[in-house]
């Protein structure tokens, strides 16, 4: 079992103080490249979420049974299995969208995150909290990669949910901006990816300042307790 503040901790840990993008800067590749638009970054997302979470599992579980001494070629084999039944479904079920992402669903394979999180906690944790490990490691990326996408494609375009019918046919995406709002191009383009992705590290950053000097404001408002000398 595991308990809230175990649960609470994992989680705070990956969705927000261990972001991956945002604070460890892994898979940059996918996080830049993908992240044209909001629909791209969530389903790429998605993807890493399940292999994260049920290769986490499987190398919980498996831990003990597996030499130390070739675990990183297990740890892929496992994953490499994972991501080639989730490439497949996208083709089946996904195709245009499939095409779209192209080789970025295969390279989930070396994606930095994963082989980090199986690597430094699955490897050391029991299955359930390995499985939350993956699920809000990729929680993480998935706010981040929606977010980066979206302004992106707001800026780039006008636009916002730009592929939406890949997945849902019949739906179209949204026109935010004047219909004649002729685009900016830098933020679709790879500088523009750099640029983004470095107003959203200083904004965690200035919020995590702020909510620092909040806590050490709050513990200097306390008073010390009195303290009770003499004799009676």
């Amino acid at each position: 079992m595991i308990s809230r503040e175990e649960f609470r901790q994992i989680s705070a840990s990956g969705v927000w103080h261990q972001n991956t993008s945002l604070v460890q800067i892994l898979g940059l590749c996918p996080l830049l490249a993908v992240t044209t638009n909001l629909v791209n970054g969530v389903m790429l997302s998605l993807a890493t979420i399940l292999v994260m979470a049920i290769a986490n599992v499987a190398v919980a579980a498996l831990r003990n049974l597996i030499p130390h001494e070739i675990r990183i070629p297990v740890f892929i084999l496992i994953v490499a299995a994972l991501v080639t039944v989730v490439d497949l479904v996208f083709n089946a079920q996904f195709h245009e969208l499939y095409l779209v992402l192209g080789i970025f669903i295969p390279l989930i394979v070396t994606n930095c995150i994963v082989l980090a999180r199986v690597e430094a906690f699955a490897n050391k944790n029991p299955p359930l909290q390995s499985a939350c490990d993956g699920i809000f490691m990729g929680v993480g990326m998935l706010w981040t990669l929606a977010l980066l996408g979206g302004l992106r494609e707001l800026i780039g375009g006008g636009t916002l949910f730009s592929g939406i019918d890949m997945v849902f046919p019949g739906l179209s995406p949204l026109q935010l901006l004047p219909a004649d709002y002729p685009g900016f191009l830098l933020a679709i383009l790879p500088p523009g990816a750099f640029i983004l992705l470095g107003c959203l590290i200083a904004w965690k950053n200035w919020v995590d300042a702020r909510a620092a000097a909040r806590q050490a404001g709050r513990g200097h408002d306390q008073t010390p307790p009195l303290a009770i000398t003499g004799r009676i």
